[in-house]
């Protein structure tokens, strides 16, 4: 059976009977006849839609906005995914910042008008379990992707803006719904594969490899059922960041070891620099460990429980491009380059290593009866088990035998999260009005700590350099309802009354802790969305929704404290986000298809961005409110099946973004400038052809448009080490059903090797292979 984005988006307009089959689905991006000429269209009348195939979303269907999915057979067949995140790959205005295969702190969501630098602009959660990460807003602040495999994923919705009261504000931007396998019968799946990419930038020209094992096994027997995955990584990624230095910066004359070897070049502002080496390389080793088991107290009550399982060792490895006249690498020092001298600082080549395992905890009972009234109670909780970063401070090559270095040690961070709610269907399913409501409290620690040590690869910790310690709570009180007004027309109105508070803040320095006052912020956030089927083929829908985005404990207490004893590096008295974001959409039912056109809009109030205070003596640089964003935008998607010849299914959309700042008193040159590494254009497409059902063939192409990473948009060079480029590249998959039980894929991302940047270098051509057995 084929379950499609068409039915569900017709589906989150006029939900009136929405029934869900757990049946096997056939991939495509529209649900129209199969390749046997069969129909599997969706029964649709007046905007009733009977959806069968697949597992259900648990994202708020019945709200009229935007829902884009993807399943488990696109995936297998349209997708090379070696990572969770990959599953987001074409679908609208979504970019994940992947700088390798399991990249596990650096891969950020951007959204519409959230670039890559707020990934607490958006929402992703696995079976109900929040994977997001509030302790910061930062690059370092992934969703915890690495805790759902490929191979686990059933589905994954994308609710795009912030307007359904079930969520805080952090779903401004979007809200990612994983829903993974939970078995009706006996299954075991295997699979392997391997990456290989060749890399050719600045003085490296290497190739990096990959490989990953998954294994997975579940049944269902009675009343219980129970899942079990395993998957394991080794993988190399490209160097990531450059030690560099200004041309102007050098000291005219021959003093210091005459060298070859650097790279000349222009930074992102344009500015002459020379690039040394390289200065962080991973290679990743992961292991994960995913257990789901659920028991039927009743018919209508279930009762499941998710334990995840993570573990990281990673070494980060510096390698100099510098020569002296003998060939031998030169990573300290006074190094002359091209009459110029320069002074190499121990920690321009930094090695380091890595060490965390980190658990996860979920626990649900919901009943699902579909009368008059259903609840759910959850709860989860995400541990820092083990967080150790080791770095060298002594330089190359004897750093590698030990020596002088840091500890920064995470242990006792994470989050937990609790919620109740219920859904009042005072008619039943098929009464004019769908009540939902509920009562969540999230609750966030950050301890960190770094130390000094005498032996950076064994050694105990020594005096301390620096800590940052907090608390952050969140507790919201929501309801909504949903009105059928008439046949065509339906309602959605709904509020969400939160309150906020930091506690336990501490920013310390070696010999100063400063504690920080607890504070406390209320707000309520007001949503409301009409839906109108203007007749058979065309679905009218509106959409509007207040966000207030909480500062995270990073945010507040991770800075610095000067000689004198005072903050410099963060303010602990920042404001929250609040956002107003409206949609107008038309769909159109194609029969084969849907094409949806969406206008968005959006003003944020009190952004949260790193800037420079150029009001105050001397200059202040932290995370700040800024004044007032304006975003708006126009999104057009089209998905298809059967296009031109049976067996050919397209899905593309095309975004234009208009994103400006349009006041900031505290950094006046940013006012008018595009918001950072939000681009005027993004556009993706993708195309599979299935000729049999043993053979599948995939073309995909993602393109972005020039986009800045500063707020004053001086970086005009994206093309460099810290720039943000514009991109265009193609990715290829073949998948062959060698029998019933085993296929095999191969797959090239970055077909036409386009070398491009979002600070850090993403990765070039890359080749995949995987085998994989069904039982």
């Amino acid at each position: 059976m084929r379950k499609s984005r068409m039915a569900l988006a017709v589906a989150s307009a006029f939900p009136f009977v929405l029934t869900f089959t757990c049946i096997g689905a056939v991939p495509a991006f529209a649900q129209t006849a199969d390749s046997t000429g069969s129909s599997n269209a969706p029964v649709k009348e007046l905007g009733v839609v009977t959806i069968t195939g697949g597992q259900p979303t648990s994202l708020p269907t019945q709200i009229p906005t935007t829902i884009e999915g993807v399943t488990r057979e696109q995936i297998e067949h349209s997708i090379n995914a070696t990572d969770s995140e990959d599953a987001l790959k074409y679908l609208p205005s979504l970019l994940v910042r992947k700088r390798y295969i399991g990249d596990y702190n650096h891969a950020v969501l951007s959204t519409r008008a959230s670039g890559t630098g707020n990934p607490a602009r958006s929402m992703v959660f696995a079976d109900g379990i929040l994977l997001s990460n509030y302790l910061g807003n930062g690059p370092t602040n992934a969703p915890r992707w690495m805790l759902v495999t490929p191979e686990e994923i059933e589905r994954v919705d994308v609710l795009y803006g912030p307007f359904s009261a079930a969520y805080a504000g952090n779903s401004v931007g979007a809200v990612v719904d994983y829903v993974t396998r939970m078995p009706t019968k006996f299954e075991a799946h295997g699979q392997v594969s391997y990456q290989h990419q060749p890399f050719d930038l600045y003085g490296t020209n290497a190739t990096y490899a990959g490989k990953q094992v998954s294994a997975s096994v579940g049944n269902k027997n009675g009343d219980w059922s129970w899942f079990l995955n395993f998957n394991k990584t080794d993988s190399e990624g490209q160097p990531l960041t450059f030690p560099t230095r200004l041309v102007s910066a050098g000291a005219v004359g021959s003093a210091g070891t005459p060298v070859t070897g650097a790279v000349l070049g222009n930074n992102r502002s344009n500015q002459p620099w020379v690039l040394l080496g390289t200065a962080t390389q991973y290679h990743t080793q992961q292991d994960h460990i995913k257990a789901k088991i659920a028991y039927d107290i009743s018919p209508t009550v279930r009762a499941a429980y998710t334990f995840g399982w993570w573990h990281n060792e990673s070494e980060g490895r510096p390698a100099s491009y510098l020569r002296d006249a003998n060939g031998n690498a030169v990573y300290s020092g006074m190094v002359n380059i091209n009459g110029r001298s320069y002074t190499l600082a121990p920690t321009d080549f930094n090695a380091s290593n890595e060490s965390l395992t980190h658990f996860m905890h979920g626990l649900s009972v919901k009943s699902h009866t579909q009368g008059a009234f259903d609840w759910e109670v959850a709860a989860s909780r995400y541990d820092y088990q083990t967080d150790t970063l080791r770095a060298a401070t002594v330089a190359l090559p004897a750093a590698l035998n030990g020596g002088a270095g840091r500890i920064v040690n995470n242990k006792g961070t994470g989050w937990n999260t609790l919620a109740a709610k219920g859904t009042w269907r005072p008619g039943g399913v098929q009464g004019t009005h769908i009540v939902d409501f509920g009562l969540q409290r999230d609750s966030y620690q950050l301890r960190t700590v770094e130390n000094a040590t005498t032996d950076w690869i064994g050694g105990a910790a020594g005096a301390r350099n620096q800590a940052f310690n907090g608390d952050t709570q969140l507790t919201g009180l929501w309801a909504q309802d949903t009105w059928k007004i008439a046949p065509q027309w339906k309602a959605v109105l709904g509020a969400r009354a939160e309150r906020w508070s930091a506690s336990n803040g501490q920013t310390g320095n070696a010999t100063t802790t400063l504690n920080h006052p607890e504070r406390n912020e209320t707000s309520v956030s007001p949503k409301a969305a009409v839906a109108w089927q203007a007749s058979d083929l065309w679905v009218l829908k509106a959409s509007t929704g207040r966000a207030v985005r909480m500062p995270t404990v990073a945010e507040l207490y991770q800075g610095g404290i000067s000689g004198s004893g005072t903050l410099i590096n963060n303010d602990p008295n920042l404001k929250p986000e609040k956002s107003w974001t409206t949609e107008l959409t038309a769909e159109r039912d194609l029969g084969n298809g849907l094409l949806r056109l969406t206008a968005f809009f959006e003003r944020t109030r009190d952004a949260l961005y790193s800037q420079t205070n150029v009001l105050v003596t001397p200059n202040v640089t932290n995370i700040q409110n800024v004044d007032a964003i304006r975003t708006q935008g126009i999104e057009l998607s089209y998905q298809a099946a059967n296009v031109f010849l049976r067996g050919l299914d397209l899905g593309s959309s095309l975004t234009w973004t208009d994103s400006k700042i349009t006041k900031n008193d505290k950094f006046p040159a940013s006012v008018g400038k595009w918001q950072p590494r939000i681009p005027q254009w993004r556009a993706s497409a993708v195309a599979t052809y299935r000729p049999d059902d043993k053979w599948s063939y995939t073309l995909g192409a993602r393109y972005s448009g020039k986009q800045y990473g500063t707020l004053d948009n001086t970086d005009v060079n994206g093309f460099a080490y810290q720039g943000t480029s514009r991109y265009f590249t193609t990715d290829v998959r073949v998948r062959y059903q060698i029998t019933k039980q085993v296929s095999a894929a191969v797959g090239i991302d970055n077909l036409n090797n386009y070398q491009f940047w979002n600070f850090h270098p993403y990765p070039q051509r890359t080749y995949m292979a995987e085998l994989k057995v069904d039982l």
